[in-house]
């Protein structure tokens, strides 16, 4: 990454939270997707996949950068995204679990890839013109996620019996984690006040009309709601988060300042 050199605003520290929070979602679900690269079931999926990680860090660097400006403390985009540590992450925690295997990975690209689309939409708008300007940006990346995973949750449910019991397994892992992505917190609620973008929650029905038919075509079971909740936003992460930031962060604290 390099830096980005723009105006230094301070804001409310719920906009520079929620701005984090976009930014650590693209970043950690953008390192779990690169660990794709060279491993994915053929060659166009491992072309696929490495593609979409990069759209996703790519939208980590601008979110980053712009939560580093909003916060007014000098920090560029490198020392958001490495120098952190765990508990400062914003992302939620289905970001950080493991792939374990490819219809997991693709169950989750479905599921977030619907969020951001409804909520890239309603960012467009915002009263942050930057954040609504990475918005316009990030939906198209969105729609192409979307429409990429889906059809593959309906190949891979629909399609033979192993296929159709991972990828079940995947959503009866996954979708206890997607409740952290609507659950109200005070964050949310200031920064629709302040008109600068939704609370997640108000996404949630239009959310659930975008991946339920889906799963339908797929003949895949969509769990009911349990009282589990995750708290991934708040900084209180899995025991997945460590490992994948030992990896993430190695070079930047193993070589501090390292330029190349």
């Amino acid at each position: 990454m390099t830096q980005t050199s723009v105006q230094t605003v301070v804001a409310s520290a719920e906009h520079i939270e929620y701005v984090m929070r976009l930014g650590d979602n693209a970043l950690i679900l953008g390192q779990r997707l690169s660990e794709w690269c060279g491993h994915a079931p053929v060659i166009e999926e491992d072309l696929a996949l490495a593609n979409m990680a990069l759209d996703l860090v790519g939208q980590a660097r601008l979110l980053l950068t712009h939560a580093g400006n909003l916060e007014g403390k000098g920090r560029d985009e490198d020392q958001m995204a490495f120098l952190r540590v765990e508990r400062d992450y914003r992302n939620v925690t289905m970001m950080e679990v493991p792939n374990e295997d490819f219809g997991r990975t693709t169950v989750r690209n479905f599921l977030y890839s619907a969020f951001q689309i409804l909520l890239w939409q309603k960012l467009a708008t915002s009263s942050d013109t930057e954040l609504a300007a990475i918005a316009a940006k990030s939906l198209k990346e969105a729609r192409y996620h979307f429409n990429h995973s889906a059809e593959w949750v309906i190949r891979l449910g629909d399609g033979t019996e192993v296929s159709h019991t991972k990828t079940q397994a995947a959503l009866d892992y996954l979708w206890p984690y997607t409740a952290e992505l609507f659950a109200a917190n005070p964050t949310d609620e200031a920064v629709s006040a302040a008109g600068i973008g939704p609370a997640w929650g108000e996404l949630e029905a239009d959310w659930e009309a975008m991946v339920l038919p889906v799963f339908a075509q797929a003949t895949l079971v969509v769990p009911a709601r349990t009282p589990f909740k995750s708290f991934g936003k708040f900084g209180r992460h899995s025991e997945h988060m460590g490992h994948l930031l030992a990896t993430m962060q190695y070079m930047q604290r193993t070589y501090p300042g390292a330029q190349w």
